[in-house]
């Protein structure tokens, strides 16, 4: 496998190595040695999967107390994946990595603990997996407004279909003191 680094230190694309041939493909869509020398040290404790159409955005989801690390790939479609730095103190708050996670391209985002995370889909239908190191904790998440001008993320689209929770997002700057504390995760 590849791991290439982003602007954000702690955010990595992982780029699994995939063998193929006329048949098909195969790949390890996960080795925990390897993960962890890659710096995913937590353990997994929950797996996820959505599926979504086309103009879907979910997200920016955030949990805290309780922060969840995320592995997250698409298995079938494709989407522009983001994370957030929303650890209050953090010499990159409120700045983003933004990529595209594919079915062809197989790319992994590791979204780490203290980021919010979301992604828009591109394609008809995308399933997208989520490999979580904690538990989904609904009375500790947070949603950040899509939108929110001062993180400034391009999504490509002016009015996504969005769940009624997710439309009611707050900006990053109103809830600062309600997030995770950088270098306390």
């Amino acid at each position: 496998m590849q791991v290439l680094s982003t602007e954000i230190r702690d955010v990595l694309i992982i780029e699994p190595k995939v063998h193929g041939d006329r048949r098909g493909f195969f790949l390890e869509a996960f080795q925990a040695e390897r993960y962890a020398a890659a710096g995913l040290r937590h353990p997994f404790v929950q797996d996820n999967l959505s599926r979504s159409v086309r103009g879907v955005l979910r997200g920016l989801h955030v949990q805290n107390p309780r922060p969840q690390g995320k592995l997250v790939t698409v298995l079938h479609g494709e989407v522009l994946d983001v994370a957030v730095d929303v650890r209050f103190g953090s010499p990159t708050f409120g700045r983003h990595v933004a990529t595209l996670l594919t079915d062809e391209n197989r790319r992994q985002l590791w979204v780490p603990r203290g980021f919010a995370h979301g992604f828009l889909v591109l394609s008809e239908t995308a399933d997208f997996l989520y490999k979580c190191d904690d538990f989904y904790s609904p009375e500790n998440e947070m949603v950040i407004a899509w939108d929110d001008p001062n993180v400034g993320i391009n999504w490509g689209i002016d009015v996504p279909t969005l769940s009624a929770r997710d439309a009611a997002g707050v900006r990053l700057n109103d809830v600062a003191s309600d997030l995770p504390k950088y270098g306390s995760i």
